[in-house]
């Protein structure tokens, strides 16, 4: 997942990617390990960030960018980075299950308040899709569509993968049904 410049992700994302098909290069796919992915990712991430700014000094555009990798090795266990755009990274961890990028203010609560280590990926969807539905009522700036991507453990690629547009009748049912919860929840507590 990806946020900030276009550029920049789409940039950095074209490199990783000819790196792979490029035989003897060193790739995300030699890598031997989740945190050497995460480093590369991050060292291409930095340089491309650095590269669109000095381009776009003029048009004082930001050339800033974000990712959230997340995957496992074959052997390995299921691990997350948020990889900032000098190419640092933090990872996911038990006291931190979730990492967010982007516009995420909005949503944070709710995820502080559900998500636990051991959350099953179906309530983990819900609470993902919920927390998008408190940003895109609080900020216009944030709009549809919504990218969902499910990777399992074990499974070492995405296992399910969805486009939520504007007229998804499932999402609007959902979100109509948690602004009604919220609001009775509301209403039983007593000051």
């Amino acid at each position: 997942m990806t946020a900030g410049s276009l550029s920049v992700t789409q940039t950095a994302m074209a490199r990783l990617r000819d790196a792979i098909d490029t035989p003897d290069s060193e790739s995300i796919m030699s890598a031997g390990s989740m945190l050497q992915v995460a480093e590369m990712v991050g060292s291409t991430l930095s340089q491309v960030s650095r590269d669109v700014a000095q381009k776009m000094t003029a048009q004082a555009q930001s050339a800033k960018a974000s990712m959230i990798l997340a995957g496992q090795r074959r052997g390995g266990e299921m691990r997350m980075f948020l990889i900032y755009p000098e190419g640092n990274f933090i990872e996911a961890t038990p006291d931190t299950p979730f990492l967010q990028i982007g516009e995420h203010k909005y949503g944070k609560a709710l995820l502080d308040r559900v998500v636990r280590p051991d959350t099953t990926l179906p309530d983990a969807q819900k609470a993902v899709l919920l927390s998008m539905d408190s940003t895109l009522r609080s900020n216009l700036s944030v709009g549809m569509p919504l990218d969902l991507a499910l990777i399992e453990a074990d499974a070492l690629s995405v296992t399910m993968s969805r486009r939520i547009e504007a007229d998804d009748e499932t999402f609007h049912e959902m979100s109509t049904a948690w602004s009604a919860a919220l609001r009775d929840a509301f209403a039983e507590i007593v000051l």
